[in-house]
């Protein structure tokens, strides 16, 4: 059977693989650590499984408008005006059929074959697959590790060109937890000011916050003024552990809102109804969850980091936001036999020490992996264990 030529320029997502291999694993009684879930591992809320059930009970199981009911928009609107001191209007928020939905739809919206679109590295991985199915070109910008991955302004302004048509901000970002504080994106914020440049800032983890001197929404915090060339995009996955509900959001100018309503109406039209009845009691209900999880997931993250630092020639940044790690295994790779990136590494993990890891080529550095600490504290420990046993064979 022919294919379409796009299918030849993308590949699956290394995140998914992972997952995929992971069940399989246990499908055949493995007894399988997992380390490459990118979702929390807490339930979902009761009050936000209530919401969804008495919707359902009300028979709310028809199509909906394409970019979301209006209790969806306005419980939008209400989160971003709380949480991010912003005003947006119901013509200026879209839901999608969650946040990958989101951006995919913008991209669509916005690119043209010929542009280029900025990506800071480490980067999620489908950053750059969407841009090329959208007809650009993702331009990675590298952090340094001696520098915890964060840009400079300098790295920022020679990373543009003239065909530079916009830059992705995901602060916390997947995989490091990297996250900027006011004064450090308001340098970045400055480069990119002077330039005819759009500003998408993926705010998924926006919540997912464990140091002070971060603020949410923090893009048009600092640079208020930016607004008219700015697309927030978010969704329920992360901070209410909602991943597989499938509901997304984005909030920017009227007249792009539009457009990724036309095409949304072409491609999936709404998101699932009962899932939007279960986030409007997400977004504008009670929000105790959100830092009880957040809690307990900064002992996993300090518990984490100093594990993996004692482990000879490891180098493991401290993330300040998300519930990931991404450390450097450089010391144990090229050794004869041995894995000689992070991904082999992580095949070699686990095959040898029945621990799912993502490698790191996929987020731009081929010597890391990534490491969720979504995991009960028993099972980081059990696992780390057996990394570092599967490490010293390598030695």
């Amino acid at each position: 059977m022919k294919l379409s030529a796009r299918l030849s320029l993308i590949k699956p997502s290394a995140t998914m693989a992972v997952t995929e291999k992971a069940a399989a694993l246990r499908g055949k009684g493995v007894d399988l650590i997992d380390f490459g879930a990118g979702e929390p591992d807490f339930d979902t809320p009761e009050s936000i499984k209530n919401a969804a059930e008495a919707a359902l009970r009300a028979g709310q199981t028809k199509y909906t408008p394409v970019g979301g009911t209006d209790a969806l928009k306005t419980a939008i609107i209400t989160k971003i005006r709380r949480d991010n001191g912003l005003e947006y209007a119901k013509n200026e928020v879209i839901a999608s059929c969650g946040g990958k939905h989101s951006l995919f739809v913008a991209f669509q919206a916005l690119f043209n074959p010929g542009d280029e679109v900025l990506v800071l590295a480490p980067f999620w991985v489908s950053y750059p697959d969407m841009l090329l199915l959208a007809g650009a070109k993702a331009v990675i910008v590298y952090g340094k590790l001696e520098n915890d991955f964060k840009l400079t302004p300098a790295d920022l302004e020679a990373a543009f060109t003239p065909n530079t048509r916009a830059i992705i901000l995901n602060s916390p970002s997947n995989p490091a937890g990297v996250a900027y504080d006011e004064r450090e994106l308001g340098a970045l914020l400055d480069v990119i000011a002077k330039r005819d440049c759009l500003i998408i800032s993926d705010d998924v983890y926006e919540q997912m916050i464990y140091d002070p001197g971060f603020h949410l929404g923090q893009v048009l915090r600092v640079r208020p003024d930016l607004r008219k060339r700015t697309l927030l995009c978010n969704s329920v996955s992360k901070t209410y552990a909602m991943t597989g509900w499938r509901v997304g959001y984005s909030a920017g100018p009227a007249p792009l809102i539009k457009a990724m309503t036309t095409l949304q109406g072409q491609m999936t039209s709404n998101p699932s109804s009962v899932a939007q009845a279960g986030a409007v009691e997400a977004l504008g209900g009670s929000q105790a969850s959100v830092p009880l999880m957040m809690r307990e997931f900064g002992k996993r993250r300090d518990f984490v980091v100093e594990r993996l630092r004692k482990i000879p020639g490891i180098v493991c940044p401290k993330p300040q936001g998300a519930f990931y790690v991404f450390p450097n295994f450089a010391a144990y790779m090229n050794k004869p036999g041995g894995p000689k990136n992070g991904d082999e590494m992580a095949t070699y993990l686990i095959e040898n020490g029945h621990v799912a890891v993502v490698g790191g080529t996929d987020f731009g550095y081929p010597e890391h992996i990534r490491i969720s600490y979504a995991n009960s504290m028993e099972s980081l420990q059990k696992g780390l264990d057996r990394i570092e046993t599967a490490l010293r064979k390598l030695a």
